[in-house]
Order: C-alpha cells, then sequence, then structure tokens
C-alpha cells in the first residue's frame, strides 16, 4: 500500500491515467463470485443510494440479468472482496436475492487511485449529492496533502467549480455534514442551502460583529430555511441578506445593518427584506446605474456614425433615450447643454 505523505507531483502516474480516461489498475480476469462474498467500497464518494431511483435497474436486472459485471478487488488486509464499481448493481442483486454476480478483478489500488477511480467513475455517471463526495476529496487532499483546487479537479475530473463547493461543505462541523447524508431524503437538507450561507457566514463584517455566533447564526438558518413560512423561503434568499450587508455598508450604515441583522438571526419570521435600508438601497442603485451610464458613455463616445448611419432603430431608440433622460434631468433640476 502507499505511503501516506506524498505529494501531488508523486502521483503523476495516476493524473496520466485520469487524463486518458482509464483505471489506473492492472486487470485480473472476469469471473462470477457469490453475492454475498462481495463488501461496498469504504471511499465510495456515493454513499447514499435512495431507493425508487434503484427500482428501475432492479426491475431491469430481472429480465435480462447483470449485462456489465461490477468491477472489484481483493483486499490483502482482511481478504474481503471490495466493489470498485457497481454497488448499485450489487444492491440490486442481493434484493433480488441472485446467488452470484459477473465481477472483473482488478489488482488493489492504493487509498489515492481507490478514491481516484471511483470520482473518474463519478465522471460517467450521474451526480452523486455533493456532501459524501466532499468527504471522499477530503480523504483524497490528506492522502497527497494537496489543497489546490485546480490540481485537485485535474486529477479527480470533477470541475474546479465544484471542488471550490466541496471544500466550502467542509469548513462547516460534522454535525451539520450529517444533515446532508440523512439516508431520507425528505429528511435529507440539501448541500445548496450550506453553499448559499457559505458568503453571509464568512463576511469579514459579519464575523466581527459583537453579537455574532457562527454556530447560532447557522442554527437560526437552517431553522428558517426548514419553516419556510418566513424567514428563508428559497436558498437564494441568502443573496439577498449578502447583497443587503453590502449596500448598507457602502452607505456608511454599519450599526444599522448591525441591529438588524441581529433582530433577522434572532426571529424566525423576520425575511430578508428587513435588512433594507431605504437609504442604502438607493444609493446602490444609484452606483448600478452609473456603471450603465458609464458603459453607454465609453461605447456611444468611439461609435463610428457614419458606418451606422442606415441602422434607423439604433438612432430612433437613441432618440427615444435622449427623450428620457432629458425629461429626468430636468426632473432633478440639472441644466442641460443643448
Amino acid at each position: 500500500m502507499e505511503e501516506k505523505g506524498r505529494t501531488f507531483e508523486d502521483h503523476e502516474e495516476i493524473v496520466m491515467a485520469t487524463e486518458q480516461q482509464v483505471l489506473p489498475l492492472e486487470g485480473i480476469g472476469v469471473k462470477k463470485i457469490p453475492t454475498d462474498l462481495l463488501h461496498p467500497n469504504p471511499h465510495n464518494p456515493r454513499m447514499l443510494f435512495d431507493r425508487q431511483p434503484l427500482e428501475v435497474l432492479k426491475q431491469s436486472i430481472k429480465k435480462v440479468g447483470i449485462l456489465v459485471p461490477l468491477t472489484v478487488f481483493h483486499r490483502e488486509s482482511d481478504g474481503k472482496v471490495i466493489i470498485l464499481d457497481g454497488q448499485r448493481r450489487w444492491m440490486c442483486a442481493q434484493d433480488l436475492e441472485l446467488n452470484d454476480v459477473p465481477v472483473n478483478q482488478v489488482a488493489e489500488p492504493t487509498t489515492a487511485q481507490n478514491i481516484v477511480t471511483m470520482f473518474q467513475i463519478h465522471k460517467l455517471r450521474e451526480d452523486w449529492e455533493l456532501m459524501p463526495t466532499a468527504l471522499k476529496l477530503e480523504v483524497l487532499m490528506r492522502e497527497l496533502e494537496e489543497k489546490s483546487e485546480r490540481k485537485l479537479a485535474e486529477l479527480t475530473g470533477l470541475d474546479a467549480a465544484v471542488v471550490s463547493r466541496c471544500k466550502k461543505l467542509l469548513s462547516f462541523p460534522k454535525e451539520k455534514q450529517d444533515l446532508m447524508l440523512d439516508p431520507d431524503p425528505k429528511k435529507r437538507v440539501k448541500a445548496d442551502v450550506f453553499i448559499e450561507m457559505y458568503p453571509v457566514l464568512n463576511d469579514r463584517f459579519v464575523k466581527n460583529l459583537a453579537w455574532y455566533s457562527r454556530e447560532k447564526f447557522i442554527e437560526s438558518m437552517l431553522l428558517k430555511h426548514k419553516e419556510r413560512a418566513g424567514g428563508i423561503k428559497a436558498v437564494t434568499d441568502f443573496r439577498k441578506v449578502k447583497q443587503h450587508i453590502k449596500n448598507a455598508r457602502m452607505a456608511n450604515k454599519e450599526g444599522e445593518i448591525s441591529s438588524r441583522l441581529q433582530e433577522f438571526v434572532e426571529k424566525m419570521e423576520i425575511t430578508p427584506d428587513y435588512l433594507i435600508i431605504p437609504d442604502a438601497d438607493v444609493s446602490a442603485e444609484a452606483r448600478t446605474l452609473l456603471r450603465h451610464v458609464e458603459n453607454l458613455e465609453s461605447t456611444f463616445k468611439y461609435l463610428d456614425v457614419e458606418a451606422h448611419l442606415g441602422e434607423e432603430k439604433l438612432w430612433d431608440a437613441l432618440e427615444s433615450l435622449f427623450r428620457i433622460i432629458r425629461k429626468q434631468l430636468l426632473a432633478a433640476g440639472r441644466r442641460i447643454k443643448e
């Protein structure tokens, strides 16, 4: 087995295998093996197997059998036969009480090879839940002593954005991670709740508030999301919270937003709209408009007028825009240079 503490560069052969989309394992042969001798892979990132989606596969196996052999290896440490690919087929075989299943045996992989192989399988199959993926990514980071999102993405075949999301989930306490691992899909908290909450929790201003408690904040947000009658009705509401905090700070309303945010955390019925400070909201809108105006000014400053003389719709739209701007400037009491 591979020793711990090796660096990413020490695993160049795994990276090359990943790029070629092949298993970095030596094949031994295809055969049949008693179903009850197989064991699930402890490093399988797909820890959650909801029963309803398995039903279609089970009915298919019942009719035509297992057409694609499972990939397994013999673990020398305890003699067990471990599934590398095909756990869903094996679970269906158990339900159908099949005596044996076809397997393709390969050489025992290292821990890193095992996890990389599982991620490569993931790349070709439907997505797993994100939290189990994050847990196995954590093992891989520890095995290879590698934290670079780019390198981890290259190694596993995952998108760099997915690696980033996984690392965010790993920042939450274990008891919160367990909420995303509930075997019952109806009780399971979606990873998106924590992903969207993350920017608010890690906002430098919020973290430095005298009353702030990360644990209390997380508990409150989870309860608000669970109740849905008020508070947090959708995970995207966390983006609103973040934006309202930013708007208030830009308008030098730190004290007011701190008080409102504290009430928002303590009272379940309060929604993100309570965090809107009118003056700050107007200032934010003005900054957005200013960016639009500056972009428009830059565009038309260098416009080749002669090249666009025949574009009547363009000039009609500009005349309409000019009339609107003239009206608004007059309403604001600003002089217009003809």
